[in-house]
């Protein structure tokens, strides 16, 4: 049962945006791009959300509003379909899109197509403080499997930058609810979809750059150190 759970979150690890980010490696553009799913990827994570602010700021109309990115993401997985490509993305995001709709169609407050994202960043918020206080930080984790390095945690230096990674991954979502919460509170609905967009993969890019840095500089100095 052990192996088993630790297979499937390596296969989870190895089809995840951080796949492409090797720690050993010297950073690109080009990798980074990559992480954050090319063109494609940053186009089908943006545009829904841009048609929820649009059609919501012209119109004010909930039905409206919520069906601007369904009929959006509806579309990319059409896409996808006629050209053959993995669907299993697209129709994720569908799902998704579809789950925080039926939660404003419920309450009939177009703000509340936004609670299901909080809940995302808060369980992410639990789980990174968790694996802080069991002094096995997250990142540090997934930086162990990439690198193929299981005894990352018994070198301090490898420990102490994957927990200040941990920690700024903790600081992003953090930042997201404190700032959209409020927003979200005083009903600014096309506020908090703009500040939604921005602090979704511009921010999440960041971050994830920064990631890579600390952590690509740990394995380099190991690698020098063992040269």
């Amino acid at each position: 049962m052990h192996s088993s759970v630790g297979e499937s979150w390596n296969r989870a690890i190895a089809h995840s945006p951080f796949a492409a980010l090797k720690p050993g490696e010297a950073p690109t553009s080009g990798a980074l791009w990559a992480a954050l799913g090319k063109t494609r990827g940053v186009i089908e994570a943006l545009l829904p959300g841009v048609g929820f602010l649009v059609v919501y700021t012209l119109t004010q109309d909930l039905i409206w509003s919520l069906s601007a990115p369904a009929t959006v993401a509806a579309g990319f997985i059409l896409v996808r379909l006629v050209m053959r490509s993995p669907v299993l993305s697209a129709v994720a995001g569908m799902i998704g899109i579809l789950a925080s709709a039926g939660v404003a169609l419920l309450s009939g407050r177009a703000e509340d197509n936004f609670v299901l994202g909080f809940i995302v960043n808060g369980l992410w918020i639990v789980g990174l403080l968790i694996s802080l206080v069991i002094r096995k930080p997250l990142i540090g984790v997934v930086a162990g499997l990439l690198a193929a390095d299981p005894h990352w945690h018994d070198d301090v230096t490898t420990r102490r930058v994957a927990t200040a990674a941990t920690w700024l991954w903790l600081g992003m979502f953090c930042f997201r609810l404190s700032v959209q919460v409020p927003l979200y509170l005083t009903g600014a609905v096309s506020a908090l979809a703009l500040a939604k967009l921005v602090m979704g993969i511009p921010l999440y890019g960041a971050v994830l750059w920064l990631t890579w840095l600390l952590m690509r500089a740990v394995y380099r100095g190991r690698a020098v150190e063992r040269g």
